[in-house]
């Protein structure tokens, strides 16, 4: 199967990386990238075949793998679209926010889309990955979407297109929540005395190690109550996040992701996409 990339940014990156990994050969990947820098990086360490110019494979390739900004996705897509529907590739997005009716509009009615939402552990292999495809899109395809997303981590399909914006807001998003968490962890260390240095090694290695411990597939409040003993140092901290409504906070956080989403997406239809 010949993958071709339009974007070769972070997740773009990340997933080419992950199908190197395991073992997909480099002449069957292409990617399109307007950086000369990260075109040479990319070539350079993976050996695959990078361009400026999507054209020079959009009409051979078997999946198409969109990478860019939403803002961006019509102007990369409008110069493919006569390549697109000759060849009619499989279309991944990874685009937050646009429609698979958007989607079409841009490469033609029928292209067969799968919109996609990997979170950027991707590029250890760790990653977690939403998709949605709607009827028009068959087994075969949803194989191939698989085999694209799946060495960059675990995959989960939704059947609702609405939940997509709410998979990104979720594990698209979520990284930087926990990363967040932990960078206030480590301050409040400092503040009480720790050095920098020490504090964000220890916040860091927590972070890792309960991530590891949270992928055994234990429920998490069976994990959170393994580590909080009544009466103790952990059940007074949990004792303050529910005295600040934690779980109000980090609805407050997903519910403002959703919106976002959405609100890419209708920006695209009023700027006329």
């Amino acid at each position: 199967m010949k993958t071709g990339f339009v974007g070769g940014g972070h997740m773009g990156r990340a997933l080419i990386a992950a199908l190197r990994r395991s073992g997909v050969d480099a002449q069957t990947l292409f990617v399109a990238e307007p950086n000369a820098d990260l075109r040479t990086a990319l070539s350079t360490e993976f050996g695959i075949h990078a361009t400026s110019d999507a054209k020079e494979f959009a009409g051979e390739i078997d999946c198409l793998v969109l990478a860019v900004k939403p803002q961006d996705m019509a102007a990369v897509l409008t110069p493919l679209r006569t390549y697109l529907e000759r060849s009619q590739p499989l279309v991944i997005s990874i685009a937050a926010g646009l429609s698979t009716s958007q989607l079409q509009h841009w490469c033609g009615p029928q292209a067969r889309i799968v919109r996609a939402m990997p979170n950027r552990p991707a590029s250890l292999g760790a990653g977690a990955t939403g998709l949605y495809a709607d009827k028009s899109v068959n087994n075969t395809d949803r194989e191939r979407a698989e085999r694209v997303l799946a060495p960059a981590g675990m995959t989960v399909w939704v059947e609702d297109e609405g939940l997509m914006d709410v998979v990104t807001a979720l594990s698209g998003s979520g990284p930087a929540y926990f990363f967040r968490l932990a960078e206030a962890l480590a301050d409040a260390a400092v503040r009480h005395g720790l050095d920098q240095d020490a504090a964000s090694k220890l916040a860091a290695a927590t972070l890792h190690g309960a991530g590891l411990m949270a992928a055994t597939g234990e429920p998490m409040s069976n994990l959170r109550g393994s580590v909080t003993s009544k009466g103790g140092t952990t059940a007074a901290a949990l004792e303050a996040f529910t005295q600040a409504n934690l779980e109000h906070i980090v609805e407050q956080a997903v519910a403002a992701a959703i919106d976002r989403g959405r609100a890419l997406s209708r920006q695209q239809d009023n700027t006329g996409g």
